[in-house]
C-alpha cells in the first residue's frame, strides 16, 4: 500500500495548479481519498473532531441498503417465477431478478458520476461522496421494468436540480433522490405509476401494487377485505411486511426496513425522532379518515359520486403498503433536508406522516405519497428550525426577566 501512496502522491504533481492536467484534480483527489485517508487539516476554526466523517457516514448508510437490494432482487425472481408458473430455487430467483437491479444500478452511478465529476471539474472543487448515496437510494425507488434511459434522465435530473444548483452536498434543499423520483413520476407517469406498473418476465406480465388497488378500486365493500378483490397477489398484512409482493425494488421487505433502520440508529446517524413521529402522524390522519369516511353512506365517503377507498385503509395498512417505512428510514431522515432540531425534528416527522395519508387518499392518481410529502417538509424544515430557535430565545430571555 506505501507503493500504491507513493505512486499517487508523484503522479499528483501533475494535477496541481499550472499543470497540463491541473483541470482533473477533482478526479486525482478522490481516488486518493477512496484509497487512503485525507491529510487535509482545516485552517481556522471551529473544529470539531468526531470520528464519524462524511466518508464513513455514507458508508454505513450504503450498509443499511444491501439487505433491500438483495430482497429486491430476489422477490423480482420469486414473483416471476409464481407468474410463470414454475418452481424455481432461491439462487436462481435471485439470479433472475439480478438481471432487472444490475442494470439499474450501473446506469444510476454512472449518470449520478458525470454530473458529479463534471460539475466537480467546473468548479474547481473536490469531488464529494454525497451522489454515492443518492446513487444507492435511486434504484431502491425504482420498479423493476423501469426503462434505463429514463433512469440516467431521472438520475442525473436529481443530481443537478436537486443538489449541484444548490451548490453541491451539504447546501441542497430538496433530498436528490427524491428529487429524482418526483421527476421519474411527473415525465414518465406510465412507468411509475397507474394501474399497472410492476411488469417482468418474456410476456411482459404485470400486476397491481398495493397502493394500485385503493387508487384504482373494482369493487370493494370495506377495507378489511379492500385487497381481496386482488387475484394476483397475496395482500395480507404477513405477505405485506415479509415483502413478496410488487413495489419498488427496495420497498416491500419492512423487517429489512427496520432492521436498517435500527442500524442507522445505533450509528447515530438517523434520527429517531423523526421516523417516530412521521409513524404518530400517519397514524393520525388516518384514524381521523377512518372516522370520517363512517359518517357517509355505507361507510364510505363520497366524492361526486364516486368512492374513495383510500380514506378507508387502516394505520396498519398505510405503514405496510407502498414506500413509507422505506421513505421515513432512509430519506426523511436526511441529516442535510430535514430538521436539525430535536423539537423541529418531532414537527416535521409528524407533518411528513400527515402529508403522506393526505396525498394518498385526497388524489389516488398520486397513491405514494410519502416521496412528495418529504419533498414538501424539506422546504419548511429551515423554517421549523428557525421558530423553534427563536421560541428558545425568547424562552430564555422571559426567564431571565
Amino acid at each position: 500500500m506505501n507503493f500504491l501512496k507513493k505512486i499517487l502522491a508523484e503522479s499528483g504533481k501533475l494535477f496541481d495548479e499550472g499543470k497540463p492536467l491541473s483541470f482533473a484534480y477533482p478526479l486525482w483527489e478522490a481516488t486518493d481519498t477512496i484509497l487512503f485517508s485525507t491529510d487535509s487539516q482545516n485552517k481556522s476554526g471551529p473544529h470539531i473532531r468526531d470520528n464519524m466523517d462524511i466518508k464513513r457516514t455514507m458508508f454505513f448508510v450504503v450498509i443499511a441498503l444491501i439487505p433491500c437490494y438483495l430482497f429486491g432482487a430476489y422477490n423480482i425472481g420469486y414473483l416471476y417465477s409464481e407468474a410463470m408458473g414454475i418452481s424455481s430455487s432461491v439462487m436462481n430467483d435471485f439470479i433472475i431478478g439480478m438481471t432487472y437491479v444490475l442494470p439499474i444500478l450501473i446506469i444510476t452511478f454512472i449518470a449520478g458520476a458525470i454530473c458529479e465529476i463534471s460539475f466537480a471539474i467546473i468548479r474547481k472543487h473536490e469531488i464529494n461522496e454525497g451522489f454515492l448515496v443518492s446513487c444507492a437510494l435511486i434504484p431502491l425507488t425504482m420498479p423493476p421494468d423501469v426503462p434505463l434511459w429514463q433512469v440516467f434522465m431521472g438520475t442525473s435530473f436529481g443530481i443537478i436540480i436537486g443538489k449541484e444548483i444548490f451548490g453541491g452536498v451539504g447546501t441542497n434543499v430538496f433530498n436528490p433522490a427524491l428529487t429524482a423520483r418526483a421527476f421519474m413520476y411527473f415525465a414518465f407517469p406510465t412507468k411509475i405509476s397507474g394501474d399497472k406498473v410492476w411488469a417482468v418476465g418474456p410476456d411482459g406480465y404485470s400486476g397491481a401494487t398495493a397502493l394500485a388497488i385503493p387508487a384504482n378500486p373494482v369493487e370493494y365493500d370495506t377495507a378489511s377485505n379492500l385487497f381481496a378483490a386482488s387475484t394476483q397477489f397475496d395482500y395480507s398484512l404477513t405477505n405485506m411486511f415479509w415483502g413478496l409482493i410488487p413495489g419498488s425494488i427496495g420497498e416491500t421487505n419492512k423487517l429489512l426496513i427496520l432492521l436498517g433502520a435500527i442500524f442507522l440508529i445505533y450509528c447515530g446517524i438517523a434520527s429517531w425522532r423523526i421516523m417516530v413521529s412521521c409513524v404518530f402522524g400517519l397514524v393520525f390522519t388516518s384514524v381521523l379518515f377512518n372516522l370520517l369516511s363512517y359518517l357517509t353512506v355505507d361507510g364510505i365517503l363520497q366524492s361526486g359520486g364516486t368512492p374513495n377507498a383510500m380514506l378507508t385503509i387502516t394505520p396498519l395498512q398505510h405503514i405496510l403498503i407502498g414506500s413509507f417505512l422505506f421513505g421515513t428510514v432512509f430519506m426523511a431522515t436526511e441529516p442535510v433536508t430535514s430538521s436539525h432540531t430535536n423539537t423541529g425534528r418531532w414537527i416535521y416527522g409528524f407533518l411528513i406522516g400527515v402529508l403522506t395519508v393526505i396525498i394518498r387518499s385526497i388524489n389516488p392518481a398520486y397513491p405514494e405519497g410519502v416521496f412528495l410529502a418529504i419533498l414538501i417538509m424539506n422546504m419548511f424544515a429551515p423554517l421549523i428550525d428557525y421558530y423553534v430557535v427563536q421560541s428558545n430565545i425568547k424562552m430564555r430571555l422571559n426567564r431571565n426577566v
